[in-house]
């Protein structure tokens, strides 16, 4: 809450906003007027009087100290001793006093409920109540304050207990709210870490193949090193894009698009390529496709960059198993880098990937090469062949 308020179980922060809270609580104390009238009308004498203004002072500040501290961790044995020298103080001063002071124990009934946790609070909230009713019993016509004192004291005693489970699950809700946002902030940073690996990856390897073929072919063929940094410049600013949308969120991988940039990196390193015609993929979730399309991409990145393979097979199935279709994509390469000692961060992301859509990654050593084997939910997808 903004400016001077405090929001429920939000504790004042400024001084302003502690007055605030203290005027509002304050207002309660208006039925303490009995005592005072008692003490400025009741005809007792000048120590009666001094010792009744301190104990009064003394109640409220306790009192108050303990409405303050409604939602925090308490030592529950410091509020119960708190309670304990109120309720004595409160029983002190009506056998001294007389009946006026029978009010203190609604004050007593209520700091229970605030400062007490629902299973305390069912019993010490009666206690005071019973307390107050055997002293109205005792001290000169106090029974006819039993009605107006018993009922306000029972009823308010257990609306503060509804308002500090109120109080701590407003807390809790705000921690809970907050951590929400990180974990969102978390998983944003996650996914564009991915998304920036898998699009820089991709594009800066064929980048670095396509500068070397143009390297090569100068200057014996410069027209064909032209054509070259053509694709290089190509690359360069579709990267630029892919990279923009990957921050903006918008960006979801196609297969198809994969399928053909694979075609081009794999043609460019000088790798037999042989890879499934364009896929029908009515009725295959967009998350799935997105997610099978950036194993693609990771796969062929690393079948470029990492394996020294001289072919590599791609095939895309579609799969009838207990639960339910699947489609199913696989890369094989020939070469010996393979993916090195463990899964890096490619592999890692890629997983998490294919995790969030319902998918599975394998990725294994093979006799001549690595296999890479990614599957997803396929919906109502008709079926999907591998052509050679």
């Amino acid at each position: 809450m903004s400016g001077t308020g405090v929001g429920i179980g939000q504790r004042p922060e400024t001084r302003r906003q502690m007055m605030v809270k203290m005027l509002w609580t304050g207002i309660w104390l208006v039925y303490l007027s009995a005592p005072v009238s008692d003490l400025l009308h009741g005809g007792h004498g000048v120590a009666a009087v001094v010792l009744g203004w301190l104990g009064l002072a003394g109640f409220v500040a306790w009192y108050l100290a303990l409405l303050f501290r409604t939602g925090r961790r308490n030592a529950q044995e410091f509020v119960l001793a708190s309670l304990a020298v109120l309720s004595a103080e409160s029983a002190l001063l009506v056998l001294t006093l007389g009946r006026e002071w029978l009010v203190l124990f609604v004050y007593v009934s209520i700091a229970s409920g605030a400062a007490l946790p629902p299973r305390l609070a069912r019993w010490t909230v009666p206690a005071a109540s019973a307390l107050m009713a055997g002293l109205a019993l005792v001290v000169a016509d106090g029974t006819e304050y039993i009605g107006g004192l018993l009922i306000p004291a029972l009823l308010g005693g257990f609306a503060m207990t509804g308002v500090r489970e109120l109080i701590r699950t407003t807390i809790e809700l705000r921690e809970a709210r907050a951590r929400v946002a990180q974990l969102a902030a978390n998983e944003e940073r996650l996914r564009l870490a991915r998304d920036l690996h898998d699009l820089l990856g991709h594009s800066l390897s064929l980048i670095t193949l396509k500068s070397e073929l143009a390297g090569r072919m100068l200057p014996a063929h410069p027209e064909k090193a032209a054509q070259q940094v053509a694709d290089i410049e190509q690359v360069s600013r579709q990267a630029l894009v892919d990279v923009r949308e990957a921050v903006s969120g918008y960006r979801r991988a196609r297969l198809a698009a994969e399928l053909a940039g694979a075609q081009v990196a794999l043609a460019a390193a000088g790798v037999t390529a042989t890879l499934p015609a364009e896929p029908d993929l009515t009725g295959v979730p967009e998350e799935s496709e997105s997610a099978l399309a950036w194993a693609l991409r990771e796969a062929v990145t690393n079948v470029v960059r990492h394996s020294g393979a001289r072919g590599c097979t791609v095939e895309l199935l579609h799969r009838q198993t207990l639960d339910g279709p699947r489609l199913e994509l696989t890369v094989e390469d020939d070469g010996s880098g393979g993916a090195g000692d463990g899964p890096g961060n490619g592999l890692t992301g890629l997983t998490e990937r294919l995790e969030k859509a319902g998918g599975t990654l394998e990725a294994t050593g093979t006799r001549h090469g690595f296999r890479l084997v990614a599957r997803v939910p396929a919906g109502s997808a008709a079926d999907i062949g591998s052509v050679s």
